[in-house]
């Protein structure tokens, strides 16, 4: 089984065991927790620069992909009495399923890497109970260097197709790769059903891992959508929600529907569009997600950091308080014995 350590979190922060070291070393570590302020600061800066452009690449691509979807999903409906059918479209008895798993490449961002790969080992373990065979395409490092050594020692049934990297900000070249990738192993029948584990981008606060369907095209579920915007006000961060109404299923076109050119060519051209744009929102969601976690882990490290050097600030000045204390009693105490006594 593929296992992933479940921690508890505490509502109620722990009682800290007193600093036992002298001066010098209590000097050290007050300037080591300073410099690790300053490193994660800067890094909650950046991470909340990038989160911007980041949502807004979000915000600008939620709509084409989820009214392509839709739109297509219309056609498809429209189509079914007529015995028109695409491989992409006909679904047929799943014996395997391909799992396009999107991690990110680094760490330092919460549990933003492990709740998505909860998610995918508990589909795993769906499929195994239903005896169907899985091979994971690892988009991310962290994702690929965990199957890769579960897949070997413990899963020998999941088969790790491939690892694709992406360096900083998804585009439509690289979701390319991944459709292409997904599209040959469907077409040759070696899946059956390919499905995309990312996580979905609800808040700066809030993100949760999801199982979409890519392909064969089934129905689409997007008809309201959330989108929080990040903005500054008086010189802070703010957030605004915004409610983006999509379009329900049959509402893209009239009963009465004609096409100029055969169905098939129609849904052939536009069926590529579909997978790239699907897999492309779910590349930029999952980054947006892994910024704001990212900023938000910084914070929290910020704020331990900031803690921890009031701690020691404390420590330090009661020590050094009090050997400047016994300084002074020794001090007192020669010189009054140094005083003579009168007899």
């Amino acid at each position: 089984m593929f296992s992933l350590s479940k921690s508890n979190f505490s509502p109620v922060r722990p009682t800290l065991p007193p600093v036992r070291c002298g001066i010098r070393e209590l000097r050290q570590r007050i300037h080591t927790a300073q410099t690790t302020q300053k490193i994660t600061e800067a890094m909650k800066l950046v991470a909340a620069a990038r989160v911007r452009r980041a949502q807004e690449a979000v915000v600008n691509g939620r709509p084409f992909s989820s009214n392509l979807a839709a739109m297509l999903n219309d056609i498809k409906q429209h189509l079914q009495n007529d015995d028109v059918s695409t491989p992409l479209t006909d679904a047929r008895p799943v014996q395997t399923v391909a799992l396009v798993v999107v991690t990110g490449d680094r760490g330092l961002c919460g549990g933003f890497n492990k709740r998505v790969l909860e998610k995918a080992v508990t589909r795993i373990e769906e499929l195994k109970k239903l005896n169907l065979g899985c091979v994971v395409i690892s988009v991310g490092k962290k994702g690929h260097s965990f199957f890769t050594h579960n897949s070997e020692k413990k899963h020998p049934f999941v088969k790790v197709d491939s690892c694709i990297e992406i360096g900083g900000f998804p585009t439509a070249k690289e979701a390319q790769v991944i459709a292409d990738d997904v599209f040959s192993l469907f077409v040759s029948e070696e899946v059956d059903k390919v499905e995309l584990v990312y996580t979905r981008f609800v808040s700066l606060v809030r993100f949760e891992p999801v199982v979409q369907t890519l392909l064969p095209l089934g129905e689409v579920y997007d008809v309201k959508d959330d989108v929080f915007r990040l903005s500054s006000k008086e010189g802070k961060l703010a957030v605004e929600r915004d409610v983006v109404r999509l379009k329900k299923e049959g509402e893209m076109f009239s009963p009465l529907m004609e096409f100029e050119q055969d169905p098939v060519l129609i849904l052939d051209a536009m069926l590529p569009l579909y997978l790239n744009s699907q897999i492309l929102r779910g590349l930029q969601e999952s980054v947006a997600s892994e910024l704001a976690a990212r900023m938000g882990a910084m914070a929290a490290a910020t704020d331990n950091a900031v803690e921890l050097r009031k701690r020691l600030s404390v420590e330090y000045n009661r020590e050094r308080q009090g050997k400047i204390t016994g300084e002074l009693l020794e001090i007192v105490a020669g010189a009054e014995a140094l005083t003579p006594i009168d007899l």
